[in-house]
């Protein structure tokens, strides 16, 4: 078989492969269609930065381009025109239109985004696949929650009482923890650690200064009856409890690192922060989200070095450009081993997210693999398997869904 013939059955795997979305967020409820900037499916800003910036990236040119030739439009669409076209379109109709081409069989959704009230819930994503849906919990909103709900007792009590606080939201946080981490619809955890306080996680905070935490968050609380984990002992307190059970329970532990908004430090959402953490619980299975972007190679060392350490490839698609995402693929496989690659969208509120996110990731990945085919650095049979691996096989194993490929 001549290298021709290698590269359109690699073509083939990477195009029609199913899919396992191993980190995503749940669809827009019809009456909340419009709730959200649409410009937010190509980029992280916001603000005017997302709605007068964003549309003259690269991204969006692309991204404009391959909506507007699944709509009918001709690949010179123009940005304007996909927003009314798909205004226009039955809502049922617009998300299978761009959800059946992904040939996704089976998403985790991490329902704690925020904006639970104008979102499906996880299990009526189960429509767009043939597999069932899972649930990633996000173990910040758990807290947060869980601290409402205490602080609003004491409160009506008297007021605060730090040392009962303490106590009672550890015990609790645990509770909960373990019932999720024991729940067979929760395929694994999801920490936000790196937009509160940063990826520089202490292993052992200080119980007097997660009490100095709780009192100020208290105060905050009491007068303006909103709570949001900001204060570092209190999250990296979060974050050590979470890390434990799941090791108990193995079930995997997802962390944003890198690309986000403009709340996160930039400079402390590098995974190199995590090192103190990844080796305090070596039995904890850790995944790095969204390829660490622009961090990707730190997070390849840490993937090669350290056995409880994956990395997920993800939400560069669609928000990075076509030869920036490349790049990206290339950093990936520079040192990372291939078992221990996974694959997402990051999909989210728009099912032109997930398609996005499917199609650019399959295109970036043939293209690198084809390169390196074509310079006799891998064979047909290692790249189809780095492709397996990447899209379902290494998800598959490490969220311990027993699933078989729906090969159509």
């Amino acid at each position: 078989m001549d290298l021709q013939e290698d590269l359109l059955d690699l073509y083939k795997v990477v195009s029609t492969y199913p899919a396992i979305d191993n980190h995503t967020h749940a669809l827009l409820k019809e009456e909340h269609r419009d709730a959200v900037p649409f410009e937010g499916l190509i980029s992280e800003a916001t603000g005017p930065a997302l709605t007068e910036d964003a549309i003259h990236t690269l991204a969006c040119y692309r991204a404009a381009a391959q909506l507007g030739k699944l709509l009918g439009l001709g690949e010179t669409a123009e940005w304007e025109d996909v927003k009314r076209a798909r205004s226009a379109m039955d809502y049922d109709h617009l998300c299978r239109t761009f959800m059946e081409p992904t040939k996704i069989q089976c998403v985790l959704i991490d329902d704690g985004l925020g904006t639970r009230d104008i979102v499906y819930d996880y299990k009526w994503h189960d429509r767009f696949t043939t597999s069932p849906t899972k649930r990633i919990v996000r173990v910040e909103i758990v807290a947060e929650d869980i601290l409402k709900d205490l602080m609003d007792a004491q409160l009506a009590a008297g007021g605060v009482q730090t040392r009962a606080l303490m106590q009672s939201f550890s015990e609790t946080l645990a509770s909960e923890l373990t019932a999720s981490a024991s729940d067979p619809e929760v395929a694994g955890f999801k920490s936000i650690a790196c937009y509160r306080t940063g990826l520089d996680v202490a292993v052992n905070p200080g119980w007097a200064d997660i009490e100095v935490c709780l009192v100020t968050a208290a105060l905050r609380y009491e007068s303006t009856k909103r709570l949001r984990l900001s204060d570092k002992a209190l999250n990296d307190f979060v974050v050590n409890t979470t890390m434990r059970i799941a090791g108990e329970f193995e079930k995997p532990v997802q962390f944003h690192t890198g690309l986000g908004d403009n709340d996160i430090t930039l400079a402390k959402s590098s995974p190199s922060h995590m090192q103190p953490l990844i080796k305090a619980y070596p039995m904890t299975t850790i995944v790095l989200l969204h390829s660490s972007y622009p961090y990707t190679q730190e997070a390849g060392y840490l993937a090669a070095v350290y056995r409880n350490v994956y990395l997920d490839f993800g939400e560069v698609f669609p928000f990075v450009s076509a030869e920036g995402q490349r790049q990206i693929v290339r950093q990936v496989l520079e040192l990372c081993p291939t078992n221990k690659i996974m694959w997402s969208t990051d999909g989210h509120f728009w099912p032109e997210s997930y398609y996005l996110g499917t199609i650019q990731a399959r295109q970036a990945l043939y293209q690198v693999l084809e390169a390196f085919m074509k310079q006799r650095e891998l064979t047909l049979a290692q790249a189809t398997s780095i492709v397996k691996r990447a899209f379902f096989e290494n998800a598959n194993r490490i969220y311990k869904l027993e699933l078989q490929p729906h090969v159509m």
